[in-house]
């Protein structure tokens, strides 16, 4: 008898911490993931990530469904329900739809701050990150189904701004607007065939003028494409598939980088900006080089823009550059551009003319 008393004591104490652990399982989860997502999808748009992002985004579709009935799945008589019945809690559902928004938040944080480097882009990146910690704590909140759809259709348009240019391989203006229409109408039409229309899908429209009107002030970066390098440079050269790239030396106390972007030059040497960006395989485009210095009165003033074609699908990132002559001392910085003049990254530099030129090191990229 006590041996049973102490056994079933232990089972108790047992049973209170797993119950404990629990608790802390979301935030496992959340930093996991997280993790797991910057050193897998970090770095370029994979097909296969599409398609997992997909799955995430048909699962989060079949619970707003079924959780939408009139007879919830849980009341179901089904042989198959009633064998998960005793462990069935009316929570899951919610939990689910937790974890699958924040698997999507999670990758495309990721992704579109890769993808920023200019402040507009940053606030899209920034308002991205909000979202994914606050899903951390809107579990009980996805009950009032409104922001059950105002979350799966922002996912659904975010994912289609990625997939229909990776699919089409064409980042044109009129793929993003077409991909944020068929996001939201994806939410639209799956809340018409839900039958008892809980929650309201009308905030999932404003979601949508919004995403297109941060598209149109460039707020948000031209996905697909992925920045990898942006470096200037004072001599380059192109051998064996490499280019070789003579670039000012960092100072010795900068010991964590061995360039730097003061660049100390003899008056009317030639300067490289070499950048290479991401594109998927099949994507063709055109890109340019906008090249700026900065004026006290008139700010950044454009000295040229010069382009040159992109052809996607090598890993390390498309290799392209451009050049100019006798730039003068100051503030510059060099936009990579779209045609369109949508912005993928800004670098920026500084010039000081010098009677001898210092230190270089040669990279290769």
């Amino acid at each position: 008898m006590n041996t049973t008393l102490t056994n079933a004591s232990w089972m108790q104490v047992g049973m209170q911490r797993v119950r404990k652990l629990t608790d802390f399982l979301p935030a496992v989860f959340f930093v996991a993931g997280f993790v797991w997502d910057a050193l897998t999808i970090g770095r370029n748009v994979a097909a296969l990530d599409l398609w997992i992002f997909a799955g995430y985004l048909l699962c989060a579709a079949l619970i707003l469904y079924l959780i939408g009935r009139p007879n919830p799945i849980e009341n179901s008589e089904s042989k198959l329900v009633s064998v998960f019945k005793k462990h069935y809690s009316p929570r899951l559902p919610y939990f689910l739809l937790q974890f699958l928004f924040g698997s999507l938040f999670s990758a495309l944080f990721i992704l579109y701050f890769k993808s920023s480097s200019h402040w507009l882009s940053w606030l899209m990146s920034l308002a991205l990150a909000v979202l994914l910690v606050a899903n951390e704590f809107l579990e009980s909140e996805y009950k009032r189904f409104t922001l059950s759809w105002s979350m799966f259709g922002l996912c659904a348009m975010l994912l289609f701004n990625f997939a229909l240019p990776f699919l089409l391989g064409s980042i044109h203006a009129v793929w993003f607007y077409l991909s944020t229409l068929l996001g939201a109408s994806l939410a639209f039409w799956l809340y018409k065939k839900t039958p008892n229309h809980l929650g309201s899908i009308k905030p999932v429209a404003a979601i949508a003028a919004l995403l297109m009107l941060a598209y149109a002030v460039d707020m948000i970066p031209p996905v697909p494409l992925v920045k990898r390098d942006v470096v200037v440079a004072f001599e380059l050269e192109k051998a064996n598939g490499q280019y070789r790239l003579s670039q000012q030396a960092s100072p010795w106390w900068v010991f964590w980088r061995k360039t730097s972007n003061d660049l100390e030059m003899v008056a009317g040497q030639r300067v490289y900006c070499f950048s290479s960006i991401f594109a998927p395989p099949g994507l063709e485009a055109k890109l340019y080089h906008r090249w700026q210095h900065y004026n006290k009165k008139q700010g950044w003033v454009t000295q040229s823009r010069i382009g040159f074609d992109l052809s996607g699908g090598r890993y390390a990132g498309f290799r392209g550059y451009t050049y100019k002559n006798n730039l003068a001392p100051g503030d510059w910085r060099v936009s990579v551009e779209t045609e369109n003049e949508k912005t993928i990254t800004v670098h920026k530099f500084s010039v000081h003319h010098v009677e001898t030129a210092p230190q270089r090191v040669v990279l290769l990229y």
